[in-house]
């Protein structure tokens, strides 16, 4: 074969490439473009052009932005309320499981690890009824309004216990998504330990440094770019969990943002731009978190310190 036609050859099989990449892209893009040209359509120009076409001049609006971001801010708040805390603490135990599991020595360590991988394949549904009667034993609305009362003497704080009984529903949604996500945690920080340098830690603890000021030292540390992975991970499950917050909340007041946004679909009429206006405001906190740590995360994917 000749340098010419072989040359030829190359290039074909690599236009070839391209374009069935181009094929791929466009085919799981479509569904973003889609909804993003509806969000900006009237309902006229919704209903008169194709769902994947831009708007035409006179059907480009922004009030489908404006009428679901007013509808959906009650859920962000919420969400963001038992969401952030449940995604650091789920990560923050789940990191300091995996370092005594990993950097210290102790009976029953496997079998205890055994039942942190188990844990991460419980799923959801399995655990709804214990979980309901598990809360409704603690009601920890009541619990708050009786702690408030015995502390009435005290400034700010009945006031603080009052609002927080007010948004229970919250509470029990962090505090279960915290421990659902421990046991993930757990496992994935372990894999990142067991790659970290040994000698290191050898040399801390020949120097006098106790297990808890290693941790807190050396390991923690080093272990931003496996939080960075956790994190985005927790988040997102947290975030777009429907489930969970159809059991536990059950004042509309304190529904999350998974809630608040199928509340957008109408019974008599369909708002189509405003439904696909919300579904990008909700997913625009799990964007913005993947920018912060996007960084981080690959380096923790990629197993590096």
């Amino acid at each position: 074969m000749s340098s010419g036609s072989w040359s030829d050859s190359v290039t074909l099989r690599r236009a070839s490439v391209y374009g069935v990449l181009a094929v791929m892209v466009a085919f799981y893009l479509a569904p973003l473009e889609t909804g993003l040209m509806t969000a900006f359509k009237t309902q006229n120009a919704f209903f008169s052009t194709t769902p994947f076409a831009p708007p035409p001049v006179d059907g480009v609006t922004a009030q489908p932005w404006a009428e679901a971001f007013d509808r959906l801010s009650p859920g962000l708040v919420n969400s963001l309320l038992f969401a952030v805390p449940a995604t650091v603490l789920s990560a923050l135990f789940g990191s300091m499981a995996a370092y005594g599991m990993t950097n210290l020595n102790w009976k029953y360590q496997v079998g205890v690890l055994s039942l942190f991988v188990a844990g991460v394949f419980i799923p959801y549904q399995s655990v709804l009824v214990p979980l309901t009667r598990f809360w409704a034993i603690v009601d920890v609305a009541g619990l708050l309004t009786s702690v408030a009362g015995l502390l009435s003497f005290v400034p700010l704080v009945p006031g603080f216990l009052s609002a927080a009984a007010d948004r229970a529903g919250l509470i029990e949604l962090g505090v279960t998504h915290a421990a659902y996500g421990i046991p993930i945690c757990t496992v994935l920080f372990r894999g990142y330990y067991l790659s970290l340098d040994t000698e290191m830690l050898e040399a801390a603890r020949l120097d006098g440094a106790t297990p808890a000021r290693i941790y807190r030292k050396i390991v923690l540390p080093l272990s931003k770019p496996m939080f960075a992975v956790t994190l985005i991970y927790q988040f997102t499950n947290i975030w777009n969990d429907l489930l969970f917050a159809l059991v536990l909340v059950n004042d509309p007041a304190n529904a999350p943002i998974t809630i608040a946004l199928n509340t957008l679909k109408g019974s008599m009429v369909q708002e189509y731009n405003v439904q696909m206006a919300g579904a990008f405001i909700a997913a625009l906190p799990t964007l913005v978190i993947y920018v912060l740590f996007g960084e981080q995360f690959a380096k923790g994917v990629a197993g590096e310190t």
